[in-house]
């Protein structure tokens, strides 16, 4: 294998090692699934390359990319980031402002989009601001030209590429990638080509060699989805785009992968889904799929479960935890799983159903794994996010804040040299913001984000996530932010899984007659009481939940609540609800 110290030095190895056959593929207009040979893929990026070089882009510029999973993602990608060209990706749900800083901040040259809709949003950003910048679209769009236009200027030339790949350096800028702050205006994390490479490189352990396809639906703007894509690459994984969550469980049934990443929200609904499913059961069959899945929620790291325990499993495996597994195509081997805490019980009931779920953990700025369980029988341990990579040094502050170090991390914020010297201690070494610990066998452990925990009115410190985290384990409770900073007491907004609490409504009796009702139920109001109760046994009494609010709305990405991995807004969620919080603490008062 040739030496790689570029980006671009994976499609050179590619081609090397797994020539003539499928690298990765993307539905059609017509929802067929459209291929492309090794050889047809790295023609595109070339002949893209050229014509970028032709329209006057150059090594130092950036190129902006607003669109969902698709080949032409990658393509874009590679063609820049063998010219020295920076890509800057945009997620498609940014507001007009953000977008606007972001491409105005990055010196953005060019702009691509991927259809009429995301144009028309880039176009109203740019025209609210007074900004001029050519965007070319994916799919053909009224006002705008193609990227097939640019292809045909490419395949007319015949520029030398060469000189331009031996340019660039492994500290060369491949990305800059603005961070979704909840306040404040976003940050570009500037990340080298050595900074993913090396991350790629460190997690190549990962993939096991019979691991044949992939399917990639998280968003490619994202760093966690981007850097295991260029894993697939490295490790000669077919990969299949799946555009939009919409059609995520179709496209994973047709394609039958052997892995895909995750954030733990679409595992908790597959689970919530499936175990909906085993509750509508009747006779003998209800009573194997409870079995089967008290059975896969007491399972352990591989090395302590008994022999009894085994050979119960290999029975529950045969009747009904084969079902599971052909509900997310029959061939998956390992999810990884990222972007938030990972409910301990999820992992060991997908363990159990022979779906392997490795959580991880990391930053943007990290390019982004730090640290992440394998699929080896001592790779992992529950409620943990796995060992750190080899090539990093962490450490844990007097605080309790990770500290990192090593090759895959940024050197800083674009432009924003206060930032960065706020980010790293006097020792270089990267201030994650989160709270852990390192178990004695290495492991480590996230106990909570820094800026998230808060003081009680009585000077008690609350970590909410690890609340957060428990609370999820309640079938009727699709999602929960816990707040109570300088208050007597914490509390929380929760969002009912509605689907569930009128199933139970119904078997009580209870009319159902809309969520605005369902929410003031005095009998489902006491319901979820009984449900925190339950699930807060583990809890100090400074840290149950005292009183809550239901909510009649999920929270979601397109109004402004959820980051683009899911992660909660807090302090926009507070404000929005900011009356509603009041009220109830006066309640009480």
């Amino acid at each position: 294998m040739a030496q790689q110290s570029r980006i671009f030095d994976l499609l050179t190895n590619y081609k090397s090692e797994y020539s003539n056959k499928t690298i990765i593929a993307g539905r059609d207009k017509n929802a067929h699934w459209q291929t492309y040979q090794t050889d047809e893929f790295i023609t595109k990026i070339n002949n893209l390359s050229k014509a970028l070089l032709d329209i006057g882009l150059q090594k130092g510029d950036r190129v902006a990319l607003m669109s969902g999973n698709r080949p032409e993602w990658s393509i874009v990608d590679f063609a820049c980031n063998q010219l020295g060209i920076a890509l800057v990706p945009l997620y498609p749900t940014l507001a007009p402002q953000d977008l606007s800083y972001i491409v105005n901040d990055a010196e953005v040259k060019l702009i691509f989009v991927s259809n009429t809709d995301l144009s028309e949003r880039v176009d109203t950003a740019l025209n609210d601001h007074q900004l001029t910048i050519p965007i070319y679209s994916f799919d053909y769009t009224a006002h705008h030209k193609d990227l097939d236009s640019l292809f045909e200027i490419g395949e007319k030339l015949s520029t030398d590429l060469k000189p331009y790949n031996d340019a660039i350096q492994e500290d060369d800028l491949l990305t800059l990638i603005y961070t979704s702050g909840t306040t404040g205006k976003p940050k570009g994390v500037y990340l080298s080509h050595k900074n993913i490479l090396s991350n790629v490189q460190a997690c190549n352990h990962l993939i096991r060699p019979d691991f044949k396809k992939a399917i990639s639906f998280l968003p490619l703007c994202h760093i966690f989805e981007r850097m295991v894509v260029y894993m697939y690459y490295s490790k000669g994984v077919e990969i299949y785009f799946c555009e939009t969550l919409d059609n995520v469980v179709v496209d994973i049934n047709d394609v039958k992968p052997d892995l895909f990443t995750t954030v733990p929200r679409v595992l908790e609904k597959v689970y919530d889904k499936i175990v909906s499913k085993g509750k509508d059961l009747t006779g003998i069959k209800k009573s194997l799929f409870m079995w089967a899945l008290d059975l896969g929620l007491r399972y352990q790291e591989p090395a302590k479960n008994s022999a009894w325990y085994n050979f119960q499993l290999a029975i529950a495996r045969k009747l009904i935890f084969s079902k599971w597994k052909e509900a997310l195509g029959g061939n998956i081997k390992i999810i990884v799983s990222g972007g938030a805490a990972l409910q301990e019980r999820l992992a060991r009931v997908f363990w159990a159903a022979d779906m392997k779920v490795l959580e991880g953990y990391g930053l943007t700025e990290t390019s982004p794994v730090i640290a992440v369980n394998t699929f080896m029988d001592t790779g992992i341990k529950f409620g943990t996010v796995g060992r750190p990579l080899k090539n990093l040094e962490v450490k844990i502050a007097p605080d309790g804040e990770i500290l990192v170090k090593g090759p895959s991390i940024t050197s800083g914020y674009y432009k924003n040299d206060e930032a960065t010297k706020e980010t790293f201690d006097e020792n270089g070494f990267l201030k994650t913001g989160d709270i852990g610990e390192i178990s004695s066998d290495g492991f480590l452990k996230i106990t909570d984000r820094k800026k998230e925990m808060f003081k009680t009115a009585g000077g008690k410190y609350i970590a909410p996530q690890a609340i957060e985290t428990k609370l999820m384990e309640s079938t009727l409770i699709a999602q929960i932010m816990v707040l109570g900073e300088n208050r007597k007491f914490p509390s929380a907004l929760i969002v009912p899984a509605f689907e569930e609490i009128e199933k139970w409504m119904k078997f009580k009796g209870i009319a159902v007659v809309s969520k605005e009702e369902t929410i003031k139920n005095p009998k489902v109001i006491e319901k979820y009481n009984q449900e925190i109760e339950r699930l807060s046994t583990e809890f100090g009494h400074w840290e149950k939940i005292k009183k809550f609010i239901l909510l009649p709305k999920e929270w979601t990405i397109d109004d402004g609540q959820l980051t683009p991995k899911l992660s909660l807004k807090r302090k926009v969620i507070l404000k929005e609800f900011d009356e509603k919080i009041e009220e109830m603490y006066q309640e009480l008062s």
